[in-house]
Formats: C-alpha cells, structure tokens, sequence
C-alpha cells in the first residue's frame, strides 16, 4: 500500500466518527472570523471570590515567565506570538493562570502590568491570545482577580466583555468537549460579574451550554467522558468553581442549577478517587501528567469546603463500567485497570493505544507505570508516547490497538469489552477483552485476564490466534531490576525487595523513558516479553508492601 493511500485511508477512518457539527463549525469558522466589536466599559457586580487560588507562580518579573518547566520572556508584542515556543507554552502565557496562584496578591503590580501589556500588546482577533480556549481560561482568571481588587480599571472591564463577544462567534463546535465546556464556564463568569452590556445574554448561553454539556460530558459512573484522568480532574474542578460561583454570586439563574451541578461533582469525585494511586497523585491513562490540574487532594478538599456529600474507595475491587476502569486494593498494593474504549468516538484526541493496560503500585511507590505525557503537538515522539509500546499492555506485529497518529487522531480503534469482575475473600478475577488487532492479517483478538491475591498479580494475555507479539511493561524510575534468570526477575527499590516477576517466555529488559509532566523525561526501565504461541502468563509475586 503507498504511502499516499494510507493517509487517505487514515484520514478517512478518522473523520468518519466526526459529529456533523464538528464538520460544518469546522468549515464555517475557516471562512467566516470572529469580528471586533467596540463597546463601553461596564460596570460590575459586587461580589468577591473566595475560592482556593492554588496555581504554581509563573509570571516571575515584567519580563520573565515559566510555563510547562520552560522559562520564556515577554520583552515585545511578539514574544505573545514568539515562533520558536510550542504553541501549547504559548497558550499558558495567554491564560494568566498566575492570577489565581498562590501569593497572587503579593504580586499584584506585576498582574496589572501584565494585563495592561496584554490589552496594549494583542489587538484585537489576532495572535494565540484571541483563540477561543486562551480567551476563555483568562477570563475566568482575571473575573476572579478582579473581583477582589479595591478598583478595577474600565479598560479592563471593556476589554474583558470584548473578549466574551468575541468568543461567543467562536465557541468551539468544531472541536466540543472540554474546549466547549471551557469556553460555556467563561461566559458564565463573565455574566455574573459584569453588570451592563449584554452580560445578562453571556450568564444565560454560558449556562445552557454547561448544562448540555454537563449531561453529556460526565458518564453514570462520574468519569468525565473523555477518559483522561487529567482532564477529568480539570473539568471537576471547573465544576466545583462553578458551584462555588452560584454560591458566591447569588445569581438566581446559577442557584437554580446547583442541585444537578451538585450531584455530578459527588459522583465525580468518587470516580477521581478510584483513579488516584497511594502517592496521591493520577494514574496514567490517556494523555494524563502531573502539575497541569489541581492535586487531588487539591480537590477533595476543596469540595469538603464546598460541603460536597460523596464517597471515596473502600471496597477490594471497583469496577467503574460506563468508563470502563477497575481498581483492586490490597493491603500490600493497588492496581488500576484499563477495560475502556478510547473515548468517545467524536472525539478521542486524547486518547492512547493502551486499552487493557495497567498501573500498580506497592504501598506507596508506583511500580508498574504507563509511560504518561510530556508534549503536545505532532512530533514523533508524541506519537510514540500514545502508541501502545508505551504502555502496560501487548502489541501485535508491533502495530498499535487503536491507530494512534499526528498530534491528537485516531483512526481505526480498539472497543473493548469486560467480560467478569468479580471479588471474593482474598481474590479478584478481571477479565477482558478488545477488537483492536481485527484490523490485521491475521485478525487477532486480545484477551487479557487478571488473577489478583494479596501477594500475587498473575497476568494472563491470550490472542486469538498466534502472532509475534510482545508484552511491555515499563517500571518507575526509582525501581531497580536484578535478573535472576532467563524467566525471573527481582524488583527492588533502595536494595529492598518489592516483589519478583517470572513468566512463561524469556525476559528482556531495556532502557525506556517515563514523562511524569510536561516538559518533563526521565530515564527509567522497560521489560519486554516477546510471546508468538498466543498465549503468555506473567506473574508478579512475593508482593511486599515498602513499610
């Protein structure tokens, strides 16, 4: 097959899933740009935000900025829109995340500079910063900042209602998901803070979008449904902010939404709670990383002020089955189970190739790791961090389970399907399945069951008919890895013992990378084993929790 015909042929397993509105908005936004519209300053509401402001500092002098563990400066109006940044550091700078930061306020100067540079520097429709996601997450952050502030200038009032105009003519159809919801959650502060305009219109649009796309968004079980812990814990916590904002402003149009927006965020946060391993911190599933949402216990506690009423995880085993995740705790370790689609089909740009892949952690250290998400974009090395050797899961003929390709398509996919979870004294069985190597020559179906006892993990990987394939499964980079032979290997962390791993096919063992944030790779450890019978048994025993 050329090359050509297999683009073409990506290309077109990959629009096909497409929602109508998301081909029409496409085509109707390439033509028709959002337009300036000069408006008087309004006035504003009296209110004051009092919700947490817990943002890592990133403005760090009139000139010096630090985004994604990338310093940068802003010395000229094209440094806004500097070429050799990645457009997702460029993004950051336009969000003004450091507004809603912690010791904010001991920098406030330095945010009416930078917001008079803003206004000065970016006319109006032009550059990254009047992009619709950018618009909508400074919105919220300079709504908040300015709530609290003894005097707001009406430059930036007039500015702030311009941008909302302007974002209303692009709303993000195109693209939906959470870029929607961003952009309905800035409407909706900026209608309940300014008074005069059209800012009784903004509120109004801004809350019909969220409450469509709240029913669409969150699934039965609380997961939000693109099935990216990251994102469901930066969408949670745009729902909380929302909450707290219905409280806060005493707007009746936003009292009479708490009720739905409340019960969503419970189940959410259970859903969270089943994802987090014992550090604390998310597991790694789809393009998930640390340090770019709140801490998880960022967010629980902020619910808890909230006085959210939910539950957490106690039970031996958690199937979550609308998102398709399971968790099993023991005393000595936690694993977490990926038996999920990759998302929904209209919109999987943040999806992996790691269907029925897994994380495990001993105690308190993660062990088993996915390799996580350091970049965005199109280079290589994003793909490679999506394709499916970058997860704890098998490959076959070393293709992908779903056609993970560019920076965010996925053509041909994986569906997957879970076949039994069930939970007795001491043991759990999970059992899986996905259609994903279907696509091959041979057709070949993946099953992989999971026999889980107190001190033992025993993967069991069958394909339904036999090709080379090959299981990976990637280690944290504080583990160490002592071969005992052909088929065993010891794991350890600081010369103490966690556990040992022995299969039915020799073991390799190889340099690899994990990428724990953005911007951020660490060099870490990767075992491979090769298998082309069709079945493959792998243990991991002698499981000892690190006191």
């Amino acid at each position: 097959m050329s090359k050509r015909l297999e683009r073409l042929l990506k290309i077109f397993h990959t629009v096909k899933y497409l929602k109508f509105k998301q081909v029409y908005y496409r085509g109707y936004y390439k033509f028709r740009k959002p337009k300036h519209v000069e408006c008087e300053a309004p006035g504003s509401l009296l209110w004051r935000w009092s919700g947490p402001l817990l943002n890592k500092q990133s403005l760090l002098s009139s000139s010096s900025v630090k985004f994604l563990n990338q310093e940068g400066a802003v010395n000229s109006p094209s440094d806004w829109n500097c070429t050799s940044k990645p457009k997702l550091w460029l993004y950051n700078l336009h969000y003004f995340d450091d507004l809603s930061s912690k010791d904010a306020a001991q920098r406030c100067s330095l945010h009416h500079e930078f917001i008079q540079k803003w206004i000065e520097q970016n006319p109006p429709c032009n550059g990254n910063g009047w992009e619709p996601y950018p618009i909508s997450l400074r919105l919220v952050n300079w709504v908040k900042w300015c709530s609290v502030q003894p005097e707001v200038p009406p430059s930036y009032l007039k500015s702030m209602l311009e941008q909302a105009n302007v974002l209303t003519q692009q709303l993000e159809y195109h693209i939906l998901g959470n870029h929607l919801f961003a952009n309905a959650k800035a409407l909706t502060f900026v209608g309940a803070y300014l008074d005069g305009g059209n800012s009784v219109e903004l509120l109004e649009r801004g809350i019909s979008i969220l409450n469509a796309e709240l029913k669409e968004q969150f699934l039965a079980d609380g997961a939000h449904f693109e099935l990216s812990p990251m994102y469901h814990e930066i969408l949670l916590w745009d729902l909380l902010e929302l909450i707290d904002l219905a409280k806060t402003s005493n707007k009746p149009q936003l009292i009479g939404c708490l009720p739905h927006w409340t019960l969503i965020a419970e189940k959410a946060l259970f859903w969270l709670s089943s994802m987090v391993h014992p550090d604390g911190e998310v597991s790694f599933f789809n393009d998930a990383a640390i340090g770019i949402a709140m801490q998880p216990r960022q967010i629980f506690e902020y619910a808890q002020r909230l006085e959210l009423n939910y539950e957490t995880v106690a039970e031996q085993l958690v199937t979550n089955k609308s998102s398709g995740y399971s968790r099993v705790s023991f005393t000595n370790y936690s694993a977490i189970f990926d038996h999920a689609n990759v998302g929904p089909d209209y919109l999987p740009g943040h999806a992996h190739a790691d269907t029925l892949s897994f994380e495990l952690s001993i105690g308190e250290q993660r062990v088993f790791v996915n390799s996580g998400t350091s970049l965005y974009g199109t280079s290589k090395e994003r793909v490679r961090q999506r394709q499916t050797a970058a997860h704890n899961t098998v490959s076959v003929l070393d293709l992908d389970s779903s056609q993970v390709w560019s920076g965010f398509r996925v053509a041909k996919r994986a569906y997957a399907y879970l076949v039994e979870a069930i939970s007795k004294p001491e043991k759990v069985l999970l059992s899986a399945s996905h259609d994903g190597y279907l696509q091959l020559s041979p057709k070949v179906k993946h099953a992989r069951k999971l026999v889980c006892s107190p001190d033992s993990f025993v993967i069991v990987d069958e394909l339904s008919k036999a090709a080379n394939a090959c299981f990976h499964l990637h280690l944290h980079p504080n583990i160490d890895v002592i071969k005992v032979s052909e088929f065993e290997l010891k794991i350890e962390m600081n010369s103490e013992a966690l556990c040992s791993i022995v299969s039915s096919e020799p073991i390799a063992v190889k340099d690899s990378t994990w990428h724990p944030e953005f911007g951020k790779t660490i060099a870490n450890k990767k075992i491979e084993i090769a298998f082309d019978s069709g079945n493959l048994r792998t243990e991991i025993k002698h499981i000892k929790r690190d006191s």
